[in-house]
């Protein structure tokens, strides 16, 4: 399934593509941008009444995007965080900064303390269900002559569940308390804890965390964690478990480096509680994700390998895992899928020895993850490793086809016109603005015309900008083209006012804020389609809503013969 990746679509005034100037533009393109938009646009040049007062909001637009670009304080504020930037109440250090940088700093600092404030009213919950699930007896009957009433139903049984829950709460942007527990049974017996910590950013470079936890016995732990240099970092922790034996002390540190830019390698030592000694190296790629491991315990040691392939264009997961130690060893493999923007599936099956075939289930949705471990056989047998690895495939295809993906397009679609809805007011006032452009560009038009006509120069026959259903010569016509149509607007005229000496250059923003333009289409695809004549010869071309564009160009030219 598709990443479910529609975000919000807010329509934002764009400055620079207003006055078709580059985001780099100096402070002399700005000036002649805006003085060639004035006088298209001053009221005094219009004497009808009615587009005397609408030549009046096109100018205050005009100006406004000239006052922002041509002052230097609002240009970085506005270049940094766009025009909510410049909405932002409390700029103190506006008047006496002489940088952009000193701006973005000041903004950061806002930013910053409204997010505090934000903060301190939200908790951020996350939890985890897990449910064991005994299967064996689908390959393994006890007894087959037994009287199987219940058919495949009896042969599957819920051994055990856990749960997990935590609650974030931050106080300030330094400060955090946390609220988690426990909860597990496993063939009739059970256990639970609830824990308390509180967190504190002492630097940039480190925290300290304090944790007290009652359940199998009072417990107090002390972490902390710590960048020593540039590539050098390490946590540690203090625990004491109070039991009716007396307090059982643990101790527990990791020494890390940056070996390269995509690997790090971990040196961990535990003491007291469960001593052992491991080390690990990562190495996590945009591609893949490799880790090996050496585990050395009083209890138990092992070695392991760990790789996962990343397929991001598929939004998708290649999992292997194996492990030999002195319990035994497994062989792990499986997917994940991201099946939404918060959603993600996993299926994994283990072959281990001694406890035979397992296959795993799991589902993260948003801070939630649901897992499902089904023990299938306690023996490593062939059929088994099959139904684990063939039918999780065949049910995802077919709930995927008929389940899934009907449901990912209704809401694609509903998502869409719910951005249409969204930005209904903002689309009319676009549209509205665009229409009256195009009237006030009309003498403008007529005169730029006529000189590129008397010197053979630059002439746009027609433009249309939008979203193409159809290549141009794959038209349809009549009734089939009344039921799926071109979701375009015709440009013309805009265009052949931005033409200065025979040429045209647009620059590499979305075109849907040049003067007399629109977005006839909110989050699709558009296109810029032009045919043109230079030298009395036809040209066209069609280009990306984003894409920069410059003509005439020799390749561009039509072969009329």
């Amino acid at each position: 399934m598709e990443e479910d990746n529609e975000q919000e679509i807010v329509l934002e005034d764009d400055y620079y593509a207003f006055l078709n100037i580059p985001k780099n533009a100096t402070t002399e393109e700005i000036n002649n941008a805006y003085r060639r938009q004035s006088r298209l646009y001053h009221p005094d040049k219009h004497v009808d009444p009615v587009l005397k007062k609408e030549a009046e909001i096109l100018f205050n637009h005009t100006k406004k995007a000239y006052e922002v670009l041509s002052d230097p304080h609002k240009r970085a504020i506005y270049d940094t965080v766009g025009i909510k930037g410049l909405e932002t109440e409390g700029w103190e250090i506006v008047q006496r900064t002489k940088t952009p940088a000193e701006i973005r700093e000041e903004y950061e600092r806002l930013e910053r303390e409204r997010e505090e404030r934000r903060l301190q009213q939200h908790t951020n919950p996350k939890g985890s269900v897990t449910v064991y699930i005994n299967a064996t007896d689908l390959f393994s009957k006890y007894d087959e002559d037994y009287d199987d009433s219940l058919g495949l139903f009896s042969s599957i049984e819920v051994s055990g569940m856990s749960f997990t829950q935590s609650i974030e709460a931050p106080l300030t942007l330094k400060d955090t308390i946390t609220l988690y527990g426990s909860l597990a049974t496993q063939n009739g017996t059970g256990h639970g804890s609830i824990n308390v910590s509180a967190k504190r950013l002492v630097s940039s470079k480190g925290w300290m965390e304090v944790d007290v936890g009652a359940g199998n016995g009072p417990t107090l732990s002390i972490k902390g964690f710590r960048t020593l240099t540039k590539r050098i970092f390490c946590d540690g922790a203090t625990i004491l478990q109070f039991t009716a034996h007396g307090v059982r002390p643990g101790l527990v540190g990791t020494l890390a480096m940056q070996l390269d830019k995509h690997t790090v390698g971990y040196l961990t030592y535990r003491a007291g509680i469960q001593s052992a000694m491991s080390t690990m190296l990562v190495r996590d790629t945009s591609r893949s994700y490799t880790s090996v491991s050496i585990h050395l315990g009083l209890v138990h040691s092992y070695v392991g390998l760990s790789y996962v392939y990343k397929m991001e264009e598929k939004q998708l997961k290649l999992r292997g895992n194996i492990r030999v130690g002195t319990f035994g060893a497994f062989l792990e493999y499986g997917v994940e899928k991201k099946v939404s923007r918060h959603s993600s599936l996993a299926a994994m099956v283990r072959v281990c020895v001694p406890t035979g075939v397992t296959l795993k289930i799991r589902l993260n949705r948003a801070s939630q993850t649901y897992a499902f471990p089904i023990h299938i056989s306690e023996e490593i047998l062939p059929a088994p490793v099959f139904y684990a690895t063939v039918v999780p495939l065949i049910t995802w295809t077919v709930v995927k086809k008929f389940v899934v993906d009907p449901i990912v397009k209704e809401r694609k679609e509903r998502d869409k016109e719910k951005q249409r809805e969204m930005n209904k007011t903002r689309m009319l006032e676009k549209q509205k603005e665009a229409k009256t452009a195009i009237e006030l560009m009309r003498a403008t038009f007529s005169r730029i015309r006529a000189e590129e006509e008397a010197k053979r120069g630059l002439i746009i026959t027609k433009a249309s900008y939008g979203r193409f259903i159809y290549p141009l010569q794959d038209r349809p016509t009549g009734e089939e083209a009344g039921r799926t149509r071109d979701e375009v607007i015709d440009v013309t005229i805009p265009l052949q006012c931005l033409i200065r000496d025979s040429k045209l250059i647009l620059h590499d923003t979305s075109k849907s804020q040049l003067p007399g333009f629109y977005d006839p289409c909110v989050g699709e695809e558009k296109q810029l389609l032009i045919q043109y004549l230079f030298h009395n010869q036809t040209h066209e071309c069609i280009v990306k809503d984003t894409e920069p564009l410059r003509i005439p160009i020799p390749s561009h030219k039509v072969n009329t013969t």
